[in-house]
């Protein structure tokens, strides 16, 4: 998992948060009703979608510190599980959809708060698997991160870009496509290194039953470079994506798509 104390990520989370938190704040009636970067969703329903999954996420911290972690997702499609929670709204207004974003923000943003150090190390139920509650953070913190320039970016809004954010999520989402790979049953081994700028952020992966971060050394298989922001955009498909990664090793990249039914 995600190198550093585990409970690192606690500030960046909850600082995305509480920022995401403050920018819909301002956003007029017509913003929310506006158009996102997810082509079948306008910003009112990108936040919509973020009001369960941020209650999902303290339900699933809860029940890993109590050490029953939870099965729910079992039966959760990525593609369509989150059309059907957002569909299921419809009928509510912005104001309504904001309201419920917030208490589930808060909520999430005191169950970060109230972890201890065996809490952050428990075992929970995230979309990868039963993972750390350490890096079931850092997939919110990420999933978030996006989803705030989803609604932001198209409006113009650019949202602040924190170091310790870039950080979390890049090496959060680059782990990611191997360890769906490895979930499927797909077990190979290989290695990807990541090499980005400003933020500067540098991190090896290696994989093989499991998915390590490690420092580059240079004898990775795949060698990824350019800004922090963009790789990040393009590893979560916001932004086009044409490294040249020879056809062997594409399986280290290509995870995400095949999760997430992407082209």
């Amino acid at each position: 998992g995600p190198d550093g104390p585990p409970n690192a990520v606690g500030v960046p989370g909850i600082r995305q948060g509480r920022r995401l938190a403050a920018a819909l704040a301002e956003l007029t009636d017509a913003q929310w009703a506006s158009q996102s970067r997810c082509s079948e969703w306008t910003a009112r329903d990108v936040i919509a979608h973020l009001e369960p999954t941020n209650s999902f996420w303290s339900f699933s911290i809860s029940a890993g510190v109590r050490g029953t972690p939870s099965t729910f997702l079992t039966t959760f499609d990525p593609v369509a599980s989150p059309a059907q929670m957002v569909a299921g709204g419809a009928d509510r207004s912005a104001a309504e959809v904001f309201d419920g974003f917030l208490a589930t923000n808060d909520a999430f943003i005191s169950t970060i708060e109230s972890l201890d150090e065996a809490g952050w190390s428990a075992l929970a139920e995230a979309p990868p698997g039963h993972i750390s509650v350490s890096a079931l953070v850092h997939h919110a913190l990420w999933d978030c991160w996006i989803h705030e320039r989803d609604v932001l970016v198209p409006l113009g809004i650019e949202p602040a870009l924190e170091a310790d954010e870039i950080d979390a999520c890049l090496r959060y989402v680059a782990a990611l496509a191997p360890s769906f790979a490895l979930t499927r049953g797909e077990a190979r081994t290989g290695s990807l290194a990541v090499v980005a700028t400003d933020p500067d952020v540098s991190f090896a992966l290696r994989v093989g039953t499991s998915v390590s971060v490690t420092p580059v050394d240079g004898s990775e298989d795949v060698r990824l470079t350019g800004d922090a922001v963009e790789l990040l955009e393009a590893l979560s498909f916001r932004a086009p994506f044409a490294p040249d990664v020879p056809v062997e090793h594409r399986w280290l990249l290509d995870g995400l798509a095949a999760t997430f039914d992407q082209a």
